[in-house]
């Protein structure tokens, strides 16, 4: 169980604070419930019934596997899967576990695969790149807090990471 003032993962709104635990009436059913803000949205509140079952709710990582994960940048990601639906399901199962080492490899995995495409003048598919897009906003904010670091450092680090493992074309 969570406490007030703890900073969790929730769900696609990522980084929260909870404000509150109280008990609320919905439905003549009365139950705890989390009540909590995105840190990015101060205005946004969101009721959450402690007991529930169908939402991911994930204390942050701590500062030893922030750094973990960003070393995990160096290796290459997921083994890429070629059809694209079978790509699509098999990541969104993966990110839906809330593993965040596994989401990393996937990010890793689509940013090599980003940049790859760009090199060769093509273009990522859009579900691909939407997929990058929540996991870089997710996870790079989560490893910006744990590490006492900005979204942008973090997100400067791991491009970095990535790109050392492609040529450097040169002009001629």
């Amino acid at each position: 169980m969570f406490n007030i003032g703890d900073t969790i993962i929730y769900s696609v709104h990522g980084l929260c604070q909870i404000d509150d635990i109280c008990e609320k009436t919905y439905s003549d059913v009365t139950r705890n419930y989390y009540v909590l803000h995105p840190l990015s949205q101060t205005n946004l509140t969101i009721s959450v019934p402690v007991d529930s079952d169908k939402v991911i709710m994930l204390e942050t990582m701590n500062r030893e596997q922030a750094e973990e994960i960003l070393k995990s940048f160096n290796e290459p990601g997921i083994p890429w899967v070629e059809d694209v639906k079978k790509r699509k399901l098999q990541y969104n199962n993966i990110v839906k576990t809330g593993d965040r080492r596994e989401i990393a490899k996937i990010a890793n995995s689509l940013m090599r695969k980003n940049l790859e495409y760009s090199l060769d003048k093509k273009r990522m598919y859009d579900q691909d790149r939407r997929l990058l897009s929540t996991i870089q906003d997710l996870l790079f904010k989560e490893l910006a807090n744990s590490l006492d670091r900005s979204f942008e450092d973090i997100s400067a680090q791991v491009d970095e990471l990535i790109q050392r493992d492609f040529p450097v074309s040169t002009p001629n």
